[in-house]
């Protein structure tokens, strides 16, 4: 009869260990599950961009497929397929005039990329950016208070900088560096001087799926 509450105990104690190791085992399974979910949809970029004679740098970011379909189409007898995406994406660059470094600034972005593949996996696509942020750096500045002259840490401003973009591409299926892209961009900085100063730049870059790695 004493060896009944040492039993108890110790079946008390092997049931809370099984039960913590089960939602510990189904708490790894479930996140396991998640970043597989997001590196399976996930894509990242990186490019040249600039208006090649003026300004240029480079540009990093990624995309999020969110909404995907396929359409049938029938044109003169034949069927064509075309996958339709929704994604969203982010970007961030930097690009100067190495020349004269008057026209040196960074950027960001955020919006939503529509983009359709046919089955020769080229592509085209349409990205809006309403969230965008442009902050410019000047050449050394000063500046006059009294009778000193401090040097600007950092001159220059920011601007808020939405843009839309127009391209064209092609997608590798299974590989690493999945496809590559070539935008026409057009951005507008908000509340330059007196009014906005709308630029066109050029971006042409590759895209990379790290999943593949895997198979």
């Amino acid at each position: 009869m004493r060896r009944k509450p040492q039993l108890l105990l110790l079946f008390l104690l092997q049931f809370t260990f099984f039960g913590y190791g089960q939602k510990k085992s189904k708490s790894q399974t479930t996140n396991t599950r998640l970043s597989e979910y997001f590196w399976d949809r996930t894509e990242f970029k990186v490019g040249f961009v600039g208006t090649v004679f003026w300004s240029n740098g480079l540009s990093v970011g990624a995309e999020y497929l969110w909404k995907e379909s396929e359409k049938t189409k029938s044109r003169r007898g034949k069927e064509r397929t075309n996958t339709h995406q929704f994604l969203f994406n982010g970007n961030l660059g930097f690009v100067t005039n190495f020349s004269s470094k008057t026209d040196t600034g960074a950027y960001t972005n955020f919006g939503l990329t529509w983009r359709r593949t046919n089955k020769k996996g080229k592509q085209f696509s349409i990205e809006l950016n309403p969230l965008g942020y442009y902050r410019s750096f000047l050449p050394e500045t000063y500046e006059v208070n009294g009778d000193e002259v401090n040097k600007v840490f950092l001159p220059g401003r920011g601007y808020y900088a939405p843009s839309l973009s127009v391209g064209i591409g092609r997608w590798r299926k299974g590989k690493v560096r999945s496809g590559s892209y070539f935008n026409i961009n057009y951005t507008m900085r908000t509340s330059y001087n007196a009014g906005a100063l709308p630029t066109f730049s050029f971006q042409y870059g590759f895209r990379f799926n790290f999943k593949n790695k895997k198979q």
